[in-house]
């Protein structure tokens, strides 16, 4: 009963999508898929990454760190906690360390599912830095970017039919390409720019903290650099931009304490 009511409802509303589109056009291109659907989405392909790194051993389950992970929610929630998300109560928000001390990188579902390398966290310098790029992840699911590059790179018709249930060989190859995903650059500028909102809302974190990462990873170069910066692409003046926006906030310059932090990185 709920397929057949899925098979109906999910057309008509991607024609009511279209429509509000048409009159609304989002500054990177059309949203065909309802917000619902990133959680549905979001949901599936979370599932199928957990299975996928669970697997290979990589997925650090919460039953067992459970240190790491209360360090870990502590940043996350404050992050989230900001007051500027548009679906800070629809999206579930979770949290995944992976454990893979060789990539640097971090990532967002549709629907608000976050995973985070044991890499990027050892990588990091301190805990506004992390705060940073987690508003940045944050940002991509929230301003609903990684739908729309999904939507743009598997096509409406695919993603459909994975919420259909069929294709699943088509989700596995999502979820393992998502930590791959390139967003565009324009996707890039604004997620950047609501990391700087989303720390000034947390009244805590100097929200200039991605541009301390991104300093430090663009120094890196050659093989060392970090996998962030392939799937996140330099938009232009990103140091100077984040510094600018965190400026025009007024909430540069604070300092919290790190003992928090490095003690998660000795966790892992």
């Amino acid at each position: 009963m709920r397929r057949s009511f899925l098979k109906l409802w999910l057309p008509l509303s991607i024609v009511s999508a279209v429509a509000v589109a048409a009159v609304n056009q989002p500054k990177q291109g059309f949203i065909l898929l309802p917000v619902q659907q990133d959680i549905a989405l979001g949901a599936q392909v979370a599932q199928q990454t957990d299975s996928t790194y669970r697997a290979k051993g990589q997925l650090l389950e919460r039953s067992k760190n459970k240190r790491a992970y209360q360090l870990l929610d502590g940043v996350v929630n404050r992050v989230l906690d900001n007051g500027n998300l548009k679906y800070r109560k629809q999206f579930p928000w979770d949290v995944q360390i992976i454990k893979d001390d060789a990539t640097q990188n971090a990532f967002a579902t549709p629907g608000g599912h976050i995973y985070v390398f044991s890499g990027l966290i050892k990588f990091l310098d301190n805990e506004n830095q992390l705060a940073g790029v987690l508003g940045h992840e944050i940002a991509h699911a929230d301003r609903r970017h990684s739908i729309q590059q999904l939507q743009q790179q598997f096509g409406i018709s695919l993603l459909s039919n994975i919420l259909l249930g069929k294709n699943p060989g088509q989700l596995a190859q999502i979820a393992a390409g998502l930590g791959q995903l390139r967003f565009s650059r324009g996707f890039e500028t604004e997620a950047d720019k609501y990391s700087t909102i989303y720390l000034n809302g947390t009244r805590y974190y100097s929200c200039d903290g991605a541009a301390g990462f991104f300093i430090k990873a663009e120094k890196q170069g050659g093989s060392s650099t970090p996998e962030f910066l392939s799937t996140h692409p330099n938009p232009g003046s990103r140091v100077t931009n984040i510094q600018k926006s965190a400026q025009q906030l007024g909430c540069t310059g604070k300092t919290v304490s790190n003992s928090n932090f490095l003690e998660l990185q000795k966790l892992l």
